[in-house]
């Protein structure tokens, strides 16, 4: 009797949001391939994400999702989507992370007891130029999973809905201002992992994002959805285009750390740091520092901060990147950081000093701060103090845009195009073409 009872509400589920879709001008879904059984893959791969659109999938499976646990408490959908039983993760709790991990784990390994599992693994809305870097939670029960391609193949792209753009309400007039709005949802091959992948859910992604991108189109980007909340920061030192801290971030992960777990450890490297006062270290040594072996991904991160290229970097400007890498929006904590190991004991810094420090903060190999430093120094002492700057700052909270990102720092220096904007001229685009990821970085902080 409960059997047939789900069933009625299942049915009775679909016809209402599939009127509802209809009623949006999505008049019919292109499907290609056949859905898996839940016995033959428990977990459902969907990308790109790009839009609240890509829930016409879920709706069409009757799958179960990972979702915001702030959805649940949207009027009349909050109330139906908890009838698909799904996975409720807050972003701001470590965890919530963990649980939910150990939620999918036990789902996926339920012999298809539960609803079929539908993840978006890059985390985040993306303008589906490209796949970024998937999230390793949908891999780690080793389990089979399906990949499922999303298009949206019309010539006016109303459907992107990204952090960077218009907002939901805006979206969704543009779209209903459409007559018809196509969409495909392609179903590929089971894709069983083997005993290598099962022990690494990162190599796992990795595989599998590659297939998605080759049957999309698409090319892929190492870009996670922390390096695009990393370059979009609201903080008064706005990173530039030809930043090297995107590329430090991944280097970062690559060598096993995880930025947002190492905030609480800059006080322990940098109070080491200084206790360098000045000194600079060899790759062994910076290993030693950081507690990593020696690798490939350690010589391209010691490489960012060799500036002379005779094998030696200053751990003050690791410090530097890595706080701002930690805490993007909080500028005057970087900064404090920075006084205290740069400082003198009477805590005042001159003004290569502060180069040094914005230089590193900004990710840039070349930065005039004597107009900015004169403008601090007003007494002319040739020493600032944190105290001073934090005045400056206070007086002209929009100090970084007069004094540190005039035409010409840029013209020399980067590497890169400036972000250009994305096929529906919304949102940044973050593509391999506006990035140098996967090429060798230069030294004196260029990507």
């Amino acid at each position: 009797m409960h059997t047939l009872f789900c069933r009625v509400v299942d049915f009775l589920l679909k016809a209402i949001m599939r009127t509802m879709w209809f009623s949006g001008g999505f008049h019919w879904v292109v499907t290609k391939g056949q859905q898996a059984s839940p016995s033959e893959a428990t977990i459902l791969t969907l990308a790109p994400h790009s839009s609240y659109f890509d829930a016409i999938a879920v709706t069409l499976t009757m799958s179960s999702i990972v979702m915001k646990a702030e959805s649940r408490d949207i009027p009349i959908w909050g109330t139906l989507i908890k009838y698909i039983r799904p996975v409720f993760v807050s972003r701001s709790d470590q965890d919530s992370r963990r649980k939910t991990v150990e939620e999918i784990r036990r789902r996926a390994q339920s012999n298809g007891k539960w609803p079929q599992i539908m993840i978006f693994p890059e985390g985040t809305c993306t303008n589906r130029t490209c796949l970024i870097t998937f999230k390793p939670g949908a891999f780690i029960p080793g389990v089979p999973v399906q990949p499922v391609a999303l298009r949206y193949p019309n010539k006016l792209d109303t459907i992107t809905w990204t952090w960077q753009g218009p907002g939901a309400l805006k979206i969704l007039w543009l779209t209903l201002c459409q007559f018809h709005n196509r969409v495909e949802i392609e179903f590929l091959p089971v894709y069983s992992p083997s005993e290598e992948e099962k022990k690494d859910p990162a190599l796992y992604a990795s595989n599998v994002r590659r297939v998605m991108a080759e049957a999309l189109g698409i090319s892929v980007t190492d870009y996670t959805f922390e390096d695009c909340q990393l370059a979009l920061a609201e903080g008064q030192l706005r990173l530039p285009a030809d930043t090297c801290l995107l590329e430090f971030a991944r280097l970062v992960r690559g060598l096993g750390l995880k930025p947002e777990t190492l905030e609480k450890d800059l006080d322990k490297y940098s109070k080491s740091a200084k206790m360098q006062k000045g000194g600079k270290l060899g790759l062994p040594e910076f290993a030693e520092y950081l507690g990593v072996p020696v690798s490939d991904t350690l010589e391209d991160m010691f490489s960012l901060f060799d500036e002379s290229g005779e094998g030696r970097m200053d751990p003050r400007e690791y410090v530097v990147a890595l706080s701002v890498v930690c805490r993007p929006s909080r500028t005057l904590d970087t900064i404090q950081l920075a006084f205290k190991m740069y400082g003198s004991q009477d805590g005042d810094i001159d003004e290569d000093a502060l180069s040094s420090i914005l230089k590193t903060a900004l990710g840039v190999a070349e930065l005039s701060v004597t107009n900015l430093f004169r403008a601090i120094d007003q007494e002319g002492t040739g020493r600032i103090t944190f105290a001073d700057f934090c005045r400056f700052a206070e007086m002209f909270p929009n100090f970084a845009e007069e004094y540190l990102y005039p035409k010409e720092t840029h013209s020399d220096s980067s590497a890169q195009t400036p972000l250009a904007p994305t096929p529906n001229g919304f949102c940044a685009d973050f593509s391999p073409e506006n990035s140098d990821t996967g090429r060798k970085p230069f030294r004196k902080k260029l990507d």
